[in-house]
Formats: structure tokens, C-alpha cells, sequence
């Protein structure tokens, strides 16, 4: 079994301003968002960084017409990265010097042709996102949306904000696991009244596991959209997922073809989720523990390196007291392996062989 701290670093860092306590005043914030910002095709010759009079660390982007528009702290990141300045020592600068070099990148790099992404809602205009020409942009407001329209306002549902170490609390800002910003939203919801009864799961007693889902996404091209499903046993008040099995992930990359893989691949399976019920889950589960498998050592080898492998029995007895007998000891040994893996990339694909392991059950 697995410890996921995936939604406990978004609890410790996320300010107060970007987290929601329902699915509907996040959508609302959303919404406002996409109504308000429009994304555009510009060649990089035609934009020009200017230093605010007055300010000693601002600037501001002039396009074409000549109207200024000032950029958040994640768009002047990816402008640097245009004009082939590092951001960290950018920021260290004067305005003026600081456009100055911004300014001589954008007119002295290749010409480009690029995507950036406006917002404007009575005040300033700000610079939202400057991107590649065929960056594939998922509205968050539309993933929130899809999200409404099956789980609710995700705190009187099935699948809500979890509660704290298995009871239900109320959502507050303190607590939450629904968050969204000018860069990327995560939302976390959580099925922890019908839970999904394990015969033997752990030193020969019963057990019982919730199921949760992970969505995130972002419009200016900080992380991919993405959706993971797991089981688990309970989640603390930092919001670390203890006791996760049965993890399984789909990321889409912003490409052009983004949005119709958002409609395609992962809208449905956010469907199929939301559909499936704790008797497939539980078969599933069953079909896992029953199938036995004939020698442990060539199996795990045909999936991973000698060595990991080995470690990979090992973690299982470790962990259960015994060694790897079935696809589902299989599947936990995996995923007691992947808690020892430092990268966040390399450890979720190796919990996603767990989720395949468990699917060869079917």
C-alpha cells in the first residue's frame, strides 16, 4: 500500500485566494476567467517589454496596437524563456535593464510565431500565458463543469472534499482539496461512504478502501490535464492519502490535438468513474486475489529490471509479512516499491504498472 502526498503539497501551498469550498464557487470563478480572457497568435518581432515608470521591478508587453498589457509572475516566465533570458536573473534586475534584455532576445532570437493569452475585466489588461502557436488550451471552467455534472457540488455527494482520517468535517478554506489560480486548478474528491469491503487484505482481517480521483489541468501551460484514480484507506488533515492501491493515470500534453483528446479519452473515463460501482471494484479486487501466480521472479523480470524486481518482492514482504503469491500481492508490492522512488514522474509510472498488474486479473 501506497502514501500519496500529491494533494497534501497543493493543501500546504496553495494561498488563500485559490481555494474553493464547493465545486460551484470554483466554477463561478471560472467561469468569470474564461469570459474574460481571449488567446491570440502574434509573431514574437511584435512584442515589446517596457519598464513602469515608478516601479523599479515592473514591466509591461506592447503588441502590435501598442496597448500595454502586464504580465503575471508565471507569464513573465515563459516571455524570458522566448527571449532566452533566464527568469531567476531577470527578476533580480531594474525594469530597464531588465526589458532591455528581454527586448534584445525577442528582436535578435529566430522569429516565432506565438500564442499569448489576455485577460481583462475592468482594470489593467494582464498578460496571462505566452505559449507555443499550436499550444492546445482545456478550459479549466469546462473540466469544473464536467466535473459538476456528475459529482455535484463536491461537498453533499458521494464524492466530496474527503473528510479527516474517515469522517466527514466541514469544508472550509482550511481544508479544502478544490483549487484553481491564473496558472492551473486540482480538484480532489473522494467516495468514502461506500467503501469497497477486502476480504484478508492485511495480516489475514477484512478491510474496507474509499475510492478518489485526482483531476488537474492548466490554461497557460504550467502542467499538463490529467486524471488519476486509486483506491485508498483514509486521508489526514494535511491531506495525505494513506494506504492507496490501484492507482491509474491518463495525462494529455497541451498539443493541438488536446482538446479533442479532452472529449475523447478523458471526459469518458471521468464518466466511467463516476458510473462504476463498488461491486465491479470489488470483483475486480476479487479476481486480483485469486489469481495466483506460477513463478513470481519471471513475472515481475518480463516488467522491470532484475534488480527492481527484486526489490519489488522484498517491499511486499516487507510490507505484508509474506511473500508475493497473487496478481494483487503483485500490484502491492509494486506500489511499496514506488513509495522508495524520490521522483514524483518515475514513481507515478511505476505505480501505473501496479494498475496494469491488476487489470491482467480480468
Amino acid at each position: 500500500m501506497e502514501t500519496i502526498n500529491t494533494a497534501s503539497q497543493q493543501w500546504a501551498t496553495r494561498p488563500d485566494d485559490e481555494r474553493f469550498t464547493s465545486l460551484a464557487t470554483m466554477q463561478a470563478f471560472l467561469d468569470e476567467t474564461r469570459a474574460n480572457s481571449i488567446g491570440r497568435g502574434i509573431s514574437s518581432r511584435a512584442l515589446t517589454v517596457r519598464p513602469i515608470a515608478d516601479d523599479p521591478k515592473g514591466i509591461a508587453v506592447e503588441g502590435p496596437s501598442g496597448a500595454a498589457v502586464f504580465p503575471t509572475h508565471w507569464a513573465f516566465g515563459q516571455l524570458a524563456q522566448r527571449a532566452g533570458a533566464p527568469v531567476g536573473y531577470l527578476r533580480d534586475l531594474p525594469a530597464p535593464l531588465a526589458a532591455d534584455c528581454m527586448n534584445f532576445g525577442l528582436r535578435h532570437r529566430d522569429i516565432e510565431d506565438v500564442g499569448v493569452l489576455l485577460y481583462k475585466n475592468g482594470g489593467p489588461a494582464q498578460l496571462r500565458a505566452v505559449t507555443g502557436p499550436n499550444y492546445g488550451r482545456i478550459w479549466n471552467a469546462d473540466i469544473v463543469r464536467a466535473l459538476t455534472a456528475r459529482f455535484g457540488d463536491g461537498v453533499t455527494g458521494d464524492f466530496k472534499v474527503p473528510g479527516e482520517f474517515g469522517k466527514d468535517v466541514v469544508v472550509t478554506k482550511a481544508n479544502t482539496t478544490l483549487y484553481a489560480s491564473d496558472r492551473d486548478m486540482f480538484v480532489f474528491l473522494a467516495d468514502e461512504k461506500n467503501r469497497i469491503e477486502i476480504p484478508n487484505r492485511r495480516d489475514g482481517k477484512a478491510g474496507t478502501l474509499g475510492r478518489g480521483f485526482f483531476v488537474w489541468n492548466s490554461e497557460t501551460g504550467k502542467t499538463s490535464l490529467g486524471l488519476a484514480t486509486f483506491l485508498f484507506d483514509y486521508v489526514c488533515c494535511n491531506r495525505m492519502i494513506w494506504g492507496a492501491a490501484d492507482y491509474n493515470e491518463i495525462r494529455v500534453r497541451h498539443s493541438s490535438g488536446a482538446p479533442d483528446r479532452w472529449i475523447e479519452e478523458v471526459a469518458p473515463a471521468i464518466e466511467r468513474y463516476a458510473q462504476s460501482s463498488t461491486v465491479s471494484i470489488t470483483k475486480a479486487i476479487s479476481d486480483a486475489r485469486a489469481a495466483r501466480i506460477d513463478d513470481v521472479s519471471v513475472f515481475l523480470q518480463e516488467r522491470f529490471s532484475q534488480g527492481m524486481a527484486q526489490a519489488i518482492e522484498l517491499a511486499h514482504v516487507a510490507d505484508e509479512g509474506r511473500p508475493i503469491e497473487t496478481l494483487w500481492d503483485a500490484a502491492t508490492g509494486i506500489t511499496a516499491y514506488a513509495r522508495s522512488i524520490p521522483h514524483q514522474d518515475r514513481r507515478i509510472e511505476v505505480e501505473r504498472e501496479a494498475g496494469k498488474v491488476l487489470k491482467l486479473a480480468a
